[in-house]
């Protein structure tokens, strides 16, 4: 009888995560250690391991794994200019006076804040500097204050454009396809990003519907522990139109013009994250402008202007004949690309005088090093774990289970909720997808809602005590006062609003595919 080296391998992995080893040496040793004991007894061929240099050649070269870093870096730029917490301090003055009103607005600026960000721990620690003190200060139960913030903060994992659809995209459509090879169907379709995108909009607006009906439900029950701001001196001037106007438009026209060309197919979902990375980068501009906003605005009309003409004219060079019109428009586009550059480069100049620009794109540096060497480390190990038998073996022990499909997907989302206690969204995606997903695709269980379920039940297990990473990253910003009790209790609650979401979505399917199909059938 031989060993059964897959399982082992698996129960491998989850020992070593407890080390405190970085994740992908963990994910990389643990495979070549596997790669070299199947080859010892016989259960793994050693050159399948060249498998592995067009695997990582496809993420070099991928045109959609580009958006990451841009949705990284549009993040980022928001965080560090301080645009997320003119933000949340504007929200929080507009609803504090309501009952529970500061905890709404911790749900709304969340949502803003992962539409725009993505990034679970940029998002949790902004609100747990920003908001949680000024919650304890007014009354706030710490738990229910906690519970609050880490809730909105995983909100980047479901609400779009988010990393963790990119990342997913790619994986889905590869076992979507293989599915379908299965099923005897060579004229295959594909899922792309920006159906994933549309598939998670509904449920994601629906799942911060059910924290604000929590959090005002609990603070009519238990007026002592969400009391509304006092009105007088106290409670600080509320904020008049052009302050709301000046910290609520400018992001959300972003968050609009990403999302919106994403969906209406005007952009590719890289593209996309260009066009956020840029104006990202110009609304920090113009906030820390050192007396020189024309900048902003000269890149903004100029933009505006070369659209106008790029949809007005052929502004194609080389051309054997040009016509006068089309050379009138291509020097007036000269003009203003140049107007454009010198614009960009002040507002560059500004951006770096100020810190911004370099805290950003490092930080944008570090974290697409450490997503991209996990993507690698985490191909390395499925490839091995498929090598020495490990889908043929979870194929079966699904194959088994009882209640067929539905028993099946039961244990792959607890699997992975499980997993997700201790692996990141990108380890889960990469190892477990490509291992159970054309399983279930090929049993009728439809892609984007698979999808969908799985970036819902990653949130849930990322809230989960005792290492949900938004516990961590609050306690490592919350004051002595706040214990990790009080952190833990606070999420369960919450962690129930996203079993119920999860439970709506699986009885109602359609709230993941009904956007896609309108918007992406052809």
């Amino acid at each position: 009888m031989s060993l059964p080296l897959e399982l082992l391998m698996f129960a491998a992995l989850c020992v070593l995560i407890m080390s405190g080893v970085p994740m992908v040496f963990v994910l990389a040793g643990t495979a070549i250690l596997f790669a070299v004991l199947g080859a010892v007894f016989g259960g793994f061929d050693l050159p399948l391991l060249g498998a592995l240099i067009p695997r990582v050649f496809s993420v070099m070269t991928s045109e959609t794994l580009v958006a990451i870093p841009l949705f990284v870096f549009m993040g980022l730029m928001l965080e560090r200019s301080k645009i997320a917490e003119e933000l949340l301090e504007a929200m929080g003055s507009l609803f504090g006076r309501v009952r529970g009103g500061l905890a709404v607005s911790v749900s709304v600026v969340g949502m803003l804040l992962a539409a725009s960000t993505g990034i679970v721990g940029a998002t949790t620690v902004t609100m747990g500097l920003m908001a949680l003190p000024v919650m304890l200060r007014r009354g706030y139960n710490p738990s229910f204050a906690c519970g609050s913030i880490c809730a909105a903060g995983t909100l980047g994992q479901i609400i779009p454009p988010s990393t963790v659809m990119v990342v997913m995209g790619e994986v889905l459509s590869a076992a979507y396809q293989q599915a379908q090879f299965a099923q005897g169907k060579f004229s295959v379709e594909t899922v792309s990003v920006g159906q994933l995108f549309a598939g998670s909009l509904f449920p994601g607006l629906m799942l911060v519907g059910l924290y604000i009906v929590y959090q005002l439900v609990y603070s009519l029950l238990r007026p002592q522990a969400a009391p509304a701001l006092p009105r007088g001196a106290d409670a600080g001037p509320r904020p008049g139109a052009r302050e709301l106007f000046r910290a609520l438009v400018p992001p959300l026209v972003l968050i609009g013009a990403v999302l919106g060309s994403i969906l209406g197919g005007v952009a590719t979902p890289t593209e996309a994250a260009a066009v956020g990375a840029v104006g990202a980068t110009l609304l920090a501009a113009k906030r820390v402008a050192s007396g020189r906003p024309w900048a902003v605005w000269t890149v903004a009309i100029a933009s505006a202007v070369l659209l106008a003409l790029a949809t007005s004219f052929d502004l194609r060079l080389g051309r054997d004949s040009v016509a006068i019109a089309d050379g009138v428009a291509i020097g007036i586009a000269t003009l203003f690309a140049l107007l454009l550059i010198v614009g960009l480069a002040v507002a560059l100049l500004d951006l770096g005088r100020s810190g911004v620009l370099g805290a950003a794109a490092g930080a944008t540096m570090s974290i697409n090093a450490m997503v991209f060497a996990i993507v690698i480390g985490a191909s390395l190990f499925s490839l091995v774990f498929i090598g020495l038998g490990g889908e043929a073996r979870v194929e079966r022990l699904l194959e088994d289970l009882p209640g067929g499909t539905t028993g099946a997907l039961i244990a792959v989302m607890f699997i992975i909720f499980v997993l997700g206690l201790w692996l990141d969204y990108v380890e889960i995606s990469i190892i477990v997808i490509p291992v159970v997903g054309p399983f279930l695709m090929k049993a009728g269980v439809d892609p984007i809602w698979f999808g969908v379920m799985v970036a819902l039940n990653m949130q849930t297990s990322f809230l989960s005590p005792p290492v949900g990473y938004t516990l961590s990253y609050l306690r490592a910003v919350a004051p002595p006062s706040v214990t990790t009790g009080m952190i833990w209790r606070g999420v369960v609650p919450f962690m129930g609003l996203q079993i119920l979401a999860m439970g709506i979505l699986a009885l109602w399917p359609g709230l993941a595919t009904w956007l896609p199909r309108l918007l992406f059938s052809k």
